[in-house]
């Protein structure tokens, strides 16, 4: 890391790369964003936007299950609870017994109530309100090495898994018909949003992580030719998001999360009129 920040200081020379806090959330937002502009087009084209939110509302009952069963790492309790509750909402999804977007509203609103009741009853809400909103400025080396990690995978599975999990989410019967194992690969990418949503909300937050995921892939869907360009434009709109909306907000004095989101949704808008007028 003493390398990466003496390369920062050389390449910015701005008064905000003189705190260690903001480098290390300059080199966190470089590894976060790429990796929520691949994810995101994958769950803007398999329409799974309120999936991903669901998922980042249920945190609060993995944290609450942390406390009551004494684990010390609520990262552990969070990540277990999302992948059960991913399986089970993509279970129920494929049953076909009702409407998908039904299912997920019952299951994130069961999971905000739940996670919020047992933290309230046990007076501890207020300290873990901090989840809802996030502070990428809090993260640390060893947490920048965990998604780092979390970046190489989900490259090595794009690159290996791409086409089958594109069309299990696009088109089943063509995928049977290609003898691709439809529910395996749902259940895989459920698993894997779950984990990068679970994993990334300590720094994004609660409220605004399903943003991060969802806009930048969306305002690349205005304007993309194909789908190379869909992925290459959502990673660019995304990274220089994060980028700008880090630095505007220390100059301004701004929640970070927040300030990323808005830049974001002003990329959004201006892609969407930039296509109308097209």
């Amino acid at each position: 890391m003493d390398l990466i920040y003496l390369l920062l200081e050389k390449i910015f020379p701005f008064s905000w790369v003189e705190f260690n806090f903001m480098k290390n959330a300059f080199v966190a937002i470089l590894l976060i964003t790429p990796l929520f502009g691949l994810i995101g087009t994958m769950i803007v084209n398999n329409k799974m936007s309120f999936f991903s939110d669901a998922l980042g509302h249920c945190a609060l009952t993995g944290i609450a299950l942390g406390v009551i069963l004494n684990i010390t790492n609520y990262s552990v309790s969070m990540i277990l609870f999302s992948v059960l509750f991913a399986l089970g909402i993509s279970g129920i999804m494929q049953s076909e017994v009702s409407s998908s977007d039904t299912i997920i509203s019952v299951f994130s609103s069961t999971g905000i109530a739940l996670g919020i009741f047992l933290l309230s009853f046990s007076g501890n809400f207020a300290k873990y309100s901090a989840y809802l909103v996030g502070d990428i400025l809090s993260i640390n080396k060893n947490e920048i090495f965990i998604l780092l990690l979390i970046l190489i995978l989900v490259i090595i599975t794009w690159i290996l898994l791409f086409n089958k999990l594109l069309l299990s989410g696009l088109n089943s019967d063509m995928a049977h018909s290609k003898r691709i194992n439809v529910k395996f690969y749902k259940n895989l990418f459920s698993v894997l949003i779950a984990i990068i949503v679970t994993v990334c909300l300590k720094w994004v937050g609660i409220l605004m992580i399903n943003s991060l995921l969802i806009l930048p892939a969306a305002s690349s869907r205005n304007i993309a030719k194909n789908m190379r360009s869909y992925h290459v434009l959502s990673v660019i709109f995304s990274v220089f998001s994060g980028i700008f909306g880090l630095i505007l907000s220390y100059y301004i004095g701004a929640s970070a999360g927040s300030t990323i989101v808005l830049v974001s949704s002003v990329i959004f808008f201006v892609t969407f009129f930039v296509n109308k007028i097209k």
